[in-house]
């Protein structure tokens, strides 16, 4: 199975996790707020600079992550520049890659361990009230295990697609990739369940 963590440690690896998220957090409301392009644009090359402090390889991996969010801000990028807001939508998508980007980053160089511990530690005072916060904790872990996977799936799927047709995949997989993520959802479930549930 495929990970969003980075398959070596690097400096970023010995930071808290909970330092990481609280500046994550920190970060995302001071940038949200900005909407001048050439400050959105520094942040971004900044972003890029601190994965290339860590190494070459780590800044190649964040790329390859950031593929899919290239699809959204194409359709973000048309409709303003259909409704003649260019510079708007140029905004929006600098942010947007800026902090996913970040987040990516934050999420490479910690372990599922730590997020859950930290997911679970912020909702202690759902706990108090009887909440089972190890489902939210798992739940986080899933979404960052499976999210690589379904996109590798997806892959694979608009590769079979065009082995088989000229015309370009494009909504024509999004029902077996649908029926792939419930199969694997099923299959997850089932082994929850007979290591007792969460």
């Amino acid at each position: 199975m495929l990970a969003l963590t980075l398959p070596r440690k690097t400096k970023a690896h010995a930071i808290p996790a909970g330092w990481k998220l609280a500046g994550l957090a920190i970060v995302s409301a001071l940038v949200f707020p900005i909407a001048n392009i050439f400050l959105l644009s520094g942040l971004l090359v900044g972003v890029a600079i601190l994965h290339l402090l860590l190494g070459r390889d780590v800044l190649r991996y964040a790329i390859w992550m950031m593929r899919p969010i290239a699809v959204f801000a194409a359709v973000i990028l048309l409709f303003h520049i259909f409704t003649s807001d260019f510079i708007a939508g140029l905004s929006i998508i600098l942010r947007m890659l800026t902090l996913v980007a970040l987040a990516n980053l934050v999420t490479m160089t910690t372990k599922l361990s730590e997020m859950i511990t930290i997911v679970e530690y912020c909702l202690t005072p759902l706990a108090k009230l009887g909440v089972n916060t190890r489902v939210f904790g798992v739940a986080t872990a899933m979404v960052i295990r499976f999210t690589p996977v379904l996109i590798n799936k997806a892959s694979a799927l608009r590769e079979s697609w065009r082995a088989r047709s000229a015309k370009r995949a494009g909504w024509r997989i999004v029902m077996p990739l649908f029926l792939t993520a419930v199969d694997d959802a099923d299959r997850v479930a089932e082994a929850l369940k007979a290591r007792g549930g969460v």
